[in-house]
């Protein structure tokens, strides 16, 4: 069964236009021990939420895992994980952090909770409510 993630880019370092002008790019650079442990928890198909950080503070777009379970080649000691993925959609509107935050039903997601995470889990009722909150 697929799982949902969250990745978070600053957009003016890899944004989600660069995502879709290459068709599929690498997830790698991440030196967070769970943020790692998400990575490496990825299967092929996967959805996951882009989240531009830093610049925006918005969710913006939805990508797919297409290659999961590959070393970080930005690493030379092998220890890291990375994956490949591609863009599905951009979001009708974006998904703002001070949204996210004022969502009692978004209270215990990972993006509230452990902010400096880079790479998170998503529950499949947070997901749902992110994609009503792109409709509204």
């Amino acid at each position: 069964m697929a799982r949902f993630w969250l990745m978070k880019s600053e957009p003016d370092a890899y944004s989600w236009d660069d995502l879709v002008k290459q068709g599929e790019g690498t997830w790698d650079g991440v030196r967070n021990h769970r943020a790692k442990n998400n990575l490496a928890a990825m299967e092929e198909g996967d959805q996951v939420f882009f989240y531009h950080s830093n610049v925006g503070l918005e969710i913006v777009g939805i990508a797919e895992v297409t290659v999961a379970g590959i070393a970080d080649p930005t690493d030379p000691t092998g220890k890291w994980a990375a994956v490949k993925v591609k863009p599905v959609r951009k979001l009708k509107r974006p998904v703002t952090l001070k949204q996210v935050k004022a969502e009692p039903a978004l209270a215990e997601m990972e993006l509230v909770k452990l902010m400096r995470l880079s790479v998170s889990e998503v529950r499949p009722a947070e997901w749902e409510k992110i994609l009503q909150m792109t409709e509204e």
